[in-house]
């Protein structure tokens, strides 16, 4: 059996893209960040649409991600913990709200922040909580006149 040095040299140029192209997806993902960080946590009246891995934003730039919920059956609203990175640190008067990307996006938690020169601490409450609106509920109110 010959080698062609032709495909060869093309051969190896597709395995090199390939490799980039999985280098620049695990980069773009997150996936090859580390997960080193501080976790906050909020308790959402309706969460729709976040769970695991939701990004968390501030000022539309990602800071983090959602790590865990669950329903607290006392309250029966959403605890969420986010988990942040080291190098954000987050005023203690901020706000966490459920946003949406467009009507027809993905949801994802914003943090509003506050004018406090105090920064949360690893573990502390955001108390400060907005939920996730309703579209189907909006419309419905629109569409039936309804003005409450």
């Amino acid at each position: 059996m010959r080698e062609n040095a032709t495909e060869v040299i093309v051969g190896g140029a597709v395995l090199a893209l390939a490799l980039g192209f999985l280098a620049y997806a695990a980069q773009a993902t997150g996936f090859s960040r580390s997960t080193a960080g501080y976790d906050l946590r909020a308790n959402f009246r309706s969460a729709e649409g976040v769970s695991l891995g939701t990004d968390v934003r501030l000022a539309g730039v990602k800071i983090g991600t959602v790590t865990g919920m669950t329903l607290n059956t006392d309250t029966y609203r959403a605890e969420t913990v986010f988990t942040l990175q080291n190098d954000v640190l987050v005023p203690d008067d901020s706000a966490a709200v459920v946003a949406s990307e467009g009507l027809l996006g993905g949801t994802f938690v914003e943090i509003v922040p506050g004018g406090s020169f105090d920064y949360f601490a690893e573990g502390a409450v955001i108390e400060d909580t907005q939920g996730a609106v309703s579209l189907i509920s909006l419309l419905m109110k629109f569409v039936s006149g309804n003005q409450e």
